[in-house]
This record gives C-alpha cells, sequence and structure tokens, in this order.
C-alpha cells in the first residue's frame, strides 16, 4: 500500500481572537487512506470544519505536520498551496461561493481555463450534464434555487478530476430532499473519479454512508459512540 492520501500528525490549530488564543484542535492525527471515504463528525464547535481546513491548506497547522499526497504543506506558501489545490482538490462548502456575474458552466469552466485546460468548456459541461443541469448551463446563480447552485458547486469541485474531494456540510443550507440528491450526486462523483473524499456532517445517518467514522469533540478524536 502507498502512502496515505492525507495524514496528519500531532496538528494543532490555534488562533488570536478578542479573548486571546483559542486552542482549536489540539493535537489530532490520522491517516485518510487514497480511495477512502471518511466522516467526520461531532457537535458544533468541535473542530470539523477547521480540521477539514488544515486538509485542504487553507488553513495553516500551529504545530505538528499536515501531508496531503506525500507533500509536506510546511514547505508551500500561499502561492504553492493555491497550485496544489487547483491540482489536486475539489472542495464543496455549505455556502455555494459561485460567480453571481457568471453562468452556470462559466462558474466551472473559469477556473479551469485559468489553470491552463483547453477543453475546460467540454469537461464543465460534461459535469454539468452529470449533475442533472444541462439545460442550466446559461443561467446566473441568481436564476437557480440553492439546490441547483450546490449542484454547480459540486461540479466545479468536480470537474479538474481531484484526487481528493472536501466537503464542509453540503446540504446545510438545503432541505432534506435537496440535501439527499445532493449526497447521491456526492458519492456519485467520488465513484466516478476514484477520489479520496472526506466528508464533515451533523448527520450521523449520513455519515454511515461512508467507510469510517471520525468523532470530533473539543478538538479532540474521541471513541465512536
Amino acid at each position: 500500500m502507498g502512502s496515505p492520501a492525507i495524514s496528519l500528525q500531532d496538528t494543532t490549530l490555534s488562533l488570536s481572537g478578542n479573548a486571546g488564543i483559542v486552542h482549536i484542535l489540539k493535537g489530532i492525527s490520522l491517516n485518510v487512506e487514497r480511495h477512502e471515504t471518511l466522516g467526520l463528525v461531532g457537535p458544533s464547535g468541535s473542530g470539523k470544519s477547521s480540521l477539514l481546513m488544515l486538509m485542504g491548506g487553507l488553513e495553516p497547522a500551529t504545530s505538528g505536520k499536515v501531508m496531503v499526497l506525500g507533500q509536506d504543506f510546511s514547505t508551500l506558501n500561499e502561492d504553492g498551496l493555491a497550485r496544489f489545490r487547483r491540482d489536486n482538490m475539489g472542495i464543496v462548502f455549505q455556502s455555494f461561493h459561485l460567480i453571481p456575474t457568471m453562468t452556470a458552466i462559466e462558474n466551472i469552466a473559469t477556473p479551469l481555463e485559468l489553470a491552463g485546460d483547453k477543453d475546460a468548456f467540454a469537461k464543465a459541461e460534461a459535469e454539468l450534464d452529470a449533475v442533472g443541469l444541462s439545460s442550466r448551463k446559461h443561467h446566473y446563480p441568481a436564476q437557480l434555487s440553492g439546490g441547483e447552485q450546490q449542484r454547480v458547486a459540486l461540479a466545479r469541485a468536480a470537474a479538474p478530476r481531484p484526487k481528493i474531494l472536501l466537503a464542509d456540510e453540503p446540504t446545510g443550507n438545503l432541505d432534506a430532499a435537496n440535501g439527499a440528491t445532493i449526497i447521491d450526486l456526492l458519492f456519485g462523483l467520488r465513484d466516478r473519479h476514484g477520489s479520496t473524499l472526506v466528508l464533515v456532517t451533523h448527520s450521523r445517518e449520513l455519515a454511515k454512508r461512508c467507510d469510517r467514522i471520525l468523532n470530533l469533540s473539543d478538538g479532540l478524536l474521541v471513541d465512536p459512540k
């Protein structure tokens, strides 16, 4: 077996706030194997989203080591981390983060174009078709429902064929029916591209669809209940 997709070694995260230093993650060690699907669960404020931010290089660890696909994140600057994410990761947030002045297909194709992909619009169209939105490709975000916007965000994350998919409460702003659709699509994209998937969710029922579940409480990994 090769190296894990993601490896954290005694990783901490502390941030300065008005009340002083807040210790968010307190010595996290874990491996996520390639092609594994990992569910991160725990109460609000337990550090789930912060842990995902470390895995995505969106927040630097205070101490410890974060290795992703064999790359030590501490050796990369912000530009290097951005390039690494562009080439290897797709990230889906609770908020859709679509560019309001761009159509659905432009929201997906533009990051590919910026990365030099000559097939950007063809790939964008294929991903829109995969999430069932071919007929909405020329619509702007304001013309789409919340569920449709999250589908566009999913298609954007999947379009570069990422080795790793990170999803932070992707159904948090959706009703139950739309949320179930998004999760089915997310797992379908994972299967289609063979990606490693890390899913942050408050739903233990949803987490049960993952290969493994990790529980966080007050910045620490705890044994599953």
